[in-house]
């Protein structure tokens, strides 16, 4: 049997502190908390692990600043624990996201591992129980991208799919519109390979809490886990994530071959979405057009700030983690019709999401 989820009411004490902690900093707005209650015409603005530009990435301080700047879908990616519950981690590996190494009482655990066949060397949520893992703080996972992120370090804990969950239904409730969720699955296959396989817990989680249409979103860059949790008829959107190299793993076709009109409509057979990387849409103008044709909405990742992140035309001055030009990648995204930005910095694309609005009013 899954180990028990834990409390929820504790979970809904961390909210109200994490809250505190988001308007104390710089990058918190509190005009999106004051919003009508449904979201504004335009692309669905997701908060990639929360606000990771602004906050340690899958912490409540991170999902809660996202969706109090104004996100309408926050992401938590999903790795199991060894008595199987799913936690909210980036990777497995936890040595850059987690204070692990600090913990002499774990120092045994560090191990090496093939993942999805490449050699990974740390401590692994799969070796951890639950209640050891939220013995475990978060960290800043780019501390010298985002220094100032590092204030947070060692204050939040380590979140579970379900605290996910309960977090964005106080924070519905609190801002009067529906926030939902958008977990992925992450490295199916190798979870499946070692007895810990994630969609059974995750459809388990999704019909505890009954989740709807309007509050769940699954995606994953593998379709097997796709098609998987499609036979488990939840009636959720899937969104089939799409790398720009190489394939899926364990998937005979590539992405370029995924992205091609028939490529599309065969993901249109299982999934409502794409979520091409947000190079592919600009490089490849007919995507967007073969998608819809297909009947796929498309959200493309990752938008963030920092010059080295974005292309050339739009980065200022030549020091790689200074802010270039976001508002204007925003706007040639929004131009071209994507149905939905991910987003490190939530804020930034309601921000643009109006502007355009405005203009095209």
């Amino acid at each position: 049997m899954p180990a028990q989820q834990p409390r929820r009411r504790s979970v809904l004490l961390a909210v109200g502190a994490a809250a505190s902690a988001v308007t104390a900093l710089p990058g918190a707005s509190s005009a999106a908390a004051d919003e009508p209650h449904r979201r504004p015409k335009g692309p669905i603005v997701i908060g990639h692990r929360g606000a990771a530009g602004w906050r340690p990435e899958h912490t409540a301080a991170s999902y809660t600043h996202a969706v109090q700047t104004g996100a309408d879908w926050i992401e938590p990616d999903l790795v199991p624990t060894k008595d199987h519950v799913l936690v909210v981690r980036h990777e497995n590996e936890i040595s850059g996201t987690t204070d692990v190494a600090k913990h002499p009482e774990f120092a045994s655990r560090r191990t090496t591992k093939t993942v999805d066949g490449r050699s990974v060397t740390g401590w692994f949520t799969e070796d951890f129980t639950l209640a050891e893992l939220k013995t475990l703080r978060a960290v800043e996972r780019l501390p010298l991208v985002r220094n100032r992120n590092t204030v947070f370090d060692g204050r939040l804990e380590v979140m579970t799919f379900q605290d996910v969950v309960d977090l964005a239904r106080h924070l519905s409730k609190r801002h009067g519109r529906t926030i939902a969720v958008f977990p992925e699955t992450k490295h199916p296959t190798y979870f499946r390979s070692i007895g810990l396989p994630l969609e059974p817990e995750l459809i388990r989680v999704i019909r505890r809490n009954r989740l709807g249409a309007h509050e769940c979103v699954v995606q994953s860059f593998e379709p097997s886990s796709l098609t998987r949790i499609a036979e488990a008829r939840l009636r959720l959107p899937l969104w089939q994530a799409l790398g720009t190299t190489g394939g899926p793993y364990g998937h005979p076709a590539t992405y370029k071959e995924m992205m091609t009109p028939a490529g599309l409509r065969q993901i249109a057979e299982y999934a409502d979405w794409i979520g091409p990387d947000k190079s592919s849409v600009v490089a490849a103008p007919p995507l967007l057009a073969d998608a819809h044709a297909a009947g796929l909405k498309v959200g493309a990742y990752t938008f963030r700030c920092e010059n080295q992140f974005l292309p050339a035309q739009f980065r200022r001055g030549t020091a790689p983690n200074d802010f270039g030009d976001a508002f204007a990648e925003y706007a040639l995204h929004y131009g071209l019709g994507v149905d939905a930005v991910v987003t490190d910095f939530p804020d930034l694309a309601v921000i643009a999401r109006d502007a355009a609005g405005a203009t095209e009013s």
